[in-house]
């Protein structure tokens, strides 16, 4: 069954939300001055890919507030540019909301709604511009390490005509520090 972006939004909130209200007690200190910072971890992703007549690059920075050592919630940004000589040029430029569980030290569940707004010139006039936002809801799972997770996530909400992804699953490094 497909899930509109509405009731997925709906979904990823309850949860944001009910992480944020349950941990928010769990990780308040009892002195005066603000520790906020030193629960914060800044991460994100870098690419580059080139062959012939293609180029892409994405810069993804991100950043998550570490509730306590099960619980992380955070924000991040990015942006993409495609390019295939002679036939399309894209920008890709978007945000997340995320959220991290880790039900023992080496496995992290993750879920993150993402909105990207997509924009496309064909070289071809016999084929129509197009700009569209495209969300997408990934549920998650992977191997942890530190600060770094390897795994597998799956996109709710993908569609063949309109995801920036190639299919509904995607593999993922992430790192935070």
């Amino acid at each position: 069954m497909k899930y509109t972006t509405v009731f997925a939004l709906k979904i990823f909130l309850f949860l944001f939300l009910s992480f944020f209200f349950t941990n928010l007690s769990i990780g308040q200190a009892k002195t005066n001055k603000s520790d906020f910072w030193e629960h914060v971890r800044f991460g994100g992703g870098i690419g580059l890919s080139t062959g012939n007549d293609v180029f892409s690059a994405t810069l993804a920075p991100s950043a998550i507030y570490q509730f306590n050592e099960t619980v992380a919630l955070g924000v991040g940004l990015s942006g993409t540019y495609f390019s295939r000589k002679n036939l399309v040029k894209s920008t890709i430029i978007g945000g997340s909301l995320i959220g991290l569980v880790n039900p023992i030290n080496e496995i992290q569940l993750s879920a993150e709604f993402e909105q990207n707004n997509v924009s496309r010139n064909f070289e071809d006039p016999n084929l129509i511009d197009d700009n569209y936002w495209s969300p997408a809801l990934f549920f998650g799972a992977g191997y942890r390490t530190r600060n770094v997770t390897i795994g597998i996530r799956y996109d709710l909400l993908y569609d063949d005509n309109r995801s920036i992804y190639a299919n509904a699953w995607a593999p993922f490094v992430r790192v935070y520090f």
